[in-house]
C-alpha cells in the first residue's frame, strides 16, 4: 500500500463528510442565479418620487400584454401612495413581489434596531394589508453592511441584489446606451435592475427590445427572482 494511500483516504473521507449546503441560502446576498440557467430576472423597483405619478403604467401594461415575468420590489412609503396599484401587480401570476425598505433609507447608516424596523416595514404592510407573505428584499440604493446582511438573514428574507445595472434612472443617458450596455452585460442567471416608479425615461422601451430581440436571439426566458434562483436547466 502506497505511504501516501491513508492521507488520501482520510482527504477522500472529508470531503465527502461535509455538509452539503444549498447555493443560494437566505445567508447569501444574492446577485445573480446559476450560470447554466437560460434565464434572466427583470426586477423592478418602485421606490418614492418627490415628482410625478410614481408608476410607469406603460410599461407595466407592457409587461402584463406580453405575459413578461417580473419581479417587482416596493418601499412601504410607495405603496402607501399606490394601493390600488400594489393590489393590481399582486393579482397577476406571473409577477413577484418583494419588498425595498419602508422610506428609502440609507440603511449602513443606522442602528440595527433601525435598519429592522427600515426592513420590516413594507414586510408587515404586505402581510396585514394585502394578505401578502414577501420572501425577498433588496436595500435601498443597493446600500448595506455586515449588519444589513444579519438583520435580513434573521427575518428570514432573502437579500436580492443584481449583477446588471440597467442606468435607467440617469436622465442623459439614452435607450441605445442602455440596450448597447445589456447587449454586453446580459447572460445566462442575469438579474437586471430597472424601475418602474417612472424614473427610467426610456425603461419601457428597452424592455420592448429585451422582449423582442435580445432575449430571444440569446436563447433566454425571463423569470422571476425566485425561480431563476431555482432553476438549474440548460437551454435547450
Amino acid at each position: 500500500m502506497p505511504r501516501y494511500f491513508p492521507y488520501m483516504l482520510c482527504l477522500i473521507l472529508a470531503v465527502l463528510l461535509v455538509p452539503v449546503v444549498p447555493l443560494y441560502t437566505q445567508a447569501q446576498v444574492i446577485k445573480s442565479g446559476p450560470a447554466s440557467c437560460p434565464g434572466v430576472a427583470l426586477t423592478f423597483d418602485l421606490c418614492p418620487v418627490r415628482n410625478g405619478a410614481g408608476y410607469d403604467a406603460a410599461l407595466i401594461d407592457y409587461l402584463i400584454e406580453q405575459k413578461i415575468p417580473a419581479t417587482f420590489f416596493m418601499s412601504g412609503k410607495w405603496m402607501t401612495k399606490h394601493d390600488q396599484q400594489v393590489r393590481a401587480l399582486l393579482k397577476i401570476p406571473f409577477f413577484e413581489v418583494g419588498t425595498h425598505g419602508d422610506v428609502h433609507a440609507h440603511l449602513p447608516l443606522h442602528s440595527a434596531d433601525e435598519q429592522k424596523q427600515e426592513i420590516l416595514g413594507p414586510v408587515r404592510l404586505l402581510r396585514t394589508a394585502y394578505g401578502h407573505e414577501a420572501t425577498l428584499f433588496r436595500p435601498p440604493y443597493g446600500e448595506f453592511n455586515d449588519v444589513t446582511v444579519h438583520v435580513t438573514r434573521a427575518l428570514g428574507l432573502q437579500f436580492i441584489l443584481w449583477n446588471v445595472v440597467s442606468g435607467d434612472p440617469e436622465p442623459t443617458i439614452t435607450a441605445l446606451q442602455i440596450e448597447a450596455h445589456l447587449k454586453r452585460a446580459v447572460k445566462k442567471g442575469s438579474v437586471i435592475v430597472m424601475h418602474a416608479n417612472g424614473k427610467g425615461r426610456h425603461t419601457h422601451e428597452v424592455v420592448q427590445d429585451l422582449h423582442q430581440h435580445l432575449l430571444p436571439e440569446r436563447n433566454l426566458t425571463a423569470m422571476t427572482v425566485s425561480d431563476l434562483l431555482t432553476c438549474r436547466q440548460e437551454a435547450p
